[in-house]
C-alpha cells in the first residue's frame, strides 16, 4: 500500500564462531533499511566500500543504511528492533544476498541460501570474516557476485516495485494535483487498518512482517 515494509524483529541469540550472538550478514541490492531499537542491547556491524564499522544499539537508537551495505546484527541481550524497509516486497523476493564464501557465491548459492537459518548464518559469518580481511578487492568481488545472483530476478523486482512503491508515489502525485484543483474527494476515503504480522524465521532473527 505504501511501498514500505515494517517488521518486528527479535534478533537470534545463537552464538557464532566468534562467540557473539546474532543474525546472518547480508546486503540489499535495492533497499535502504532502518532500525528502531525498542529493547535490549547489541550492535550492527557494517561493511562498505569505505570499510568496517560497528554501531552500538540500545533502546531509542535509530540507525539506517543504504543499498550495498553489508550488515550483521549482534545481540548482546534481548535485542528487539522495528525494521523499516524501503521497497516493500523486494527483500522477500530475493533482493538480499548473503556473505557466503566465494566458493559458495560462485557455486550453488541458492542451495546454501535455502539451508536452515542457523547453518546459513554460520556459513555467512565465515564469508563475512573473509570479506573483512580481503579489503576493497574482496568487497568488489562480492558486489559482482551479488549483481549476478539477483540478475534473473530483476523483472520480478520491477513488477513488485511498480505495483507497490511506484504506485504509492504516483498516488501522491495525483493527490497533489487534486488539491491544487481544490478537489478533496479522496480524503473522504480515509480509513484505519490494523496490520497483523506473519511470524517466521528471517535472516537476523524471529520476525513478524506486516503488509506495506
Amino acid at each position: 500500500m505504501f511501498g514500505i515494509g515494517v517488521t518486528a524483529l527479535s534478533v537470534y541469540d545463537w552464538p557464532g564462531a566468534d562467540g557473539r550472538c546474532g543474525g546472518s550478514p547480508h546486503l540489499h541490492t535495492l533497499c535502504a533499511e532502518a532500525y528502531v531499537v525498542v529493547a535490549g542491547s547489541g550492535s550492527v556491524q557494517t561493511l562498505t566500500w569505505e570499510g568496517y564499522q560497528e554501531t552500538p544499539l540500545a533502546p531509542g537508537a535509530v540507525v539506517w543504511f543504504t543499498p550495498g551495505t553489508v550488515h550483521r546484527l549482534v545481540n548482546d541481550g534481548g535485542l528487539k528492533i522495528v525494521v523499516v524497509m524501503q521497497n516493500s516486497g523486494l527483500p522477500e523476493a530475493g533482493d538480499a544476498v548473503f556473505t557466503f564464501p566465494n566458493a559458495v557465491l560462485s557455486g550453488d548459492y541458492n542451495r546454501a541460501a535455502g539451508m536452515a537459518p542457523r547453518w546459513r548464518r554460520d556459513l555467512a559469518l565465515e564469508g563475512f570474516r573473509q570479506l573483512k580481511e580481503a579489503g576493497r578487492p574482496g568487497f568488489e568481488k562480492f558486489l559482482e557476485h551479488a549483481v549476478r545472483i539477483v540478475g534473473d530476478r530483476l523483472d520480478d523486482f520491477e513488477d513488485l516495485w511498480r505495483e507497490g512503491p511506484l504506485k504509492a508515489v504516483e498516488d501522491t502525485e495525483k493527490q497533489l494535483a487534486s488539491l491544487r484543483r481544490g478537489d478533496y474527494d479522496y480524503l473522504r476515503e480515509a480509513r484505519i487498518q490494523e496490520a497483523s504480522g506473519e511470524p517466521r524465521d528471517g535472516m537476523c532473527g524471529h520476525l513478524f512482517t506486516y503488509p506495506g
